[in-house]
């Protein structure tokens, strides 16, 4: 029987898969976490940074390489869900060079935006009161932007969709499901910042933080373990649910993973 989108059904999903999975989406964000830095490391030895165009060439690059990490973390995820009790392979979740592009494409939009708002708040330097309500409307306005389109990047991976098809996509399964999105993002967040506070709590009291360096890293490496692929699991997880019932189709975790 058919469901509508519920936020205590898609943390039950979520909780599920990252049950099941745990041990495979921490290492391999590891390994992609490692491989980041890796090559942000030797291309800093590699790129001569004396022009504008070199510069711009090394954030793309970079861009390209986020894109590669991220999106296949989201095709990883599908396949868990979607092969529970089957083998893959590594290139059964390497996404294409057009789902890469599609990524930084994205990227290159929100660019764009933010970068027009800054353009728009040094219009408005001698204007503070009216700067100050622009802050504001800004702010709630690329809010909004971003918790519609949240989702782009699941379509991308999972339908194979163009930067501008993801994005209205994006929007059409979060329209009459804003704010239980919204709620959901809350949820993540509180989540997320509970977790850094016990560990926090945790090393400040078994641990010397100002003389022992390293542990403050050791703690940070394993906020990122938690919460990392928590957090895009659940996003995963509210993606299906909200694809399934703007389909009118059974929600069963069955049926839907």
């Amino acid at each position: 029987m058919y469901h509508p989108f519920s936020i205590a059904e898609t943390i039950k999903t979520a909780w599920n898969v990252i049950k099941k999975n745990y041990i495979s989406l921490i290492v391999y964000s590891m390994i992609s976490l490692i491989f980041y830095e890796i090559i942000s490391f030797f291309t800093g030895f590699i790129v001569v940074y004396d022009n504008q165009y070199s510069q711009v060439a090394f954030v793309f690059f970079m861009m390209l390489v986020q894109s590669y990490l991220v999106l296949s973390f989201y095709k990883l995820i599908l396949t868990l869900m979607d092969r529970e009790y089957y083998e893959f392979e590594f290139r059964d979740i390497l996404p294409s060079l057009k789902m890469a592009l599609s990524f930084v494409t994205v990227g290159i939009l929100y660019t764009v935006v933010i970068g027009t708002i800054i353009f728009l708040n040094l219009k408005l330097v001698n204007y503070p009161l009216l700067q100050q309500i622009m802050d504001k409307l800004e702010i709630l306005g690329i809010g909004y932007l971003l918790i519609r389109s949240v989702f782009c990047l699941c379509f991308i991976v999972d339908e194979d969709s163009g930067p501008i098809e993801s994005l209205k996509q994006s929007f059409y399964i979060t329209w009459n499901n804003f704010f239980k999105v919204l709620g959901l993002i809350l949820i993540v967040v509180g989540f997320i910042a509970l977790l850094l506070i016990i560990i926090n709590l945790f090393i400040t009291l078994l641990f010397d933080v100002d003389s022992n360096s390293y542990i403050a890293k050791i703690a940070a490496i394993c906020w990122f373990a938690i919460s990392f692929p928590t957090v895009q699991v659940m996003i995963m997880a509210t993606y299906r649910k909200l694809v399934y019932s703007h389909k009118d189709l059974d929600d069963d975790v069955s049926e839907t993973l």
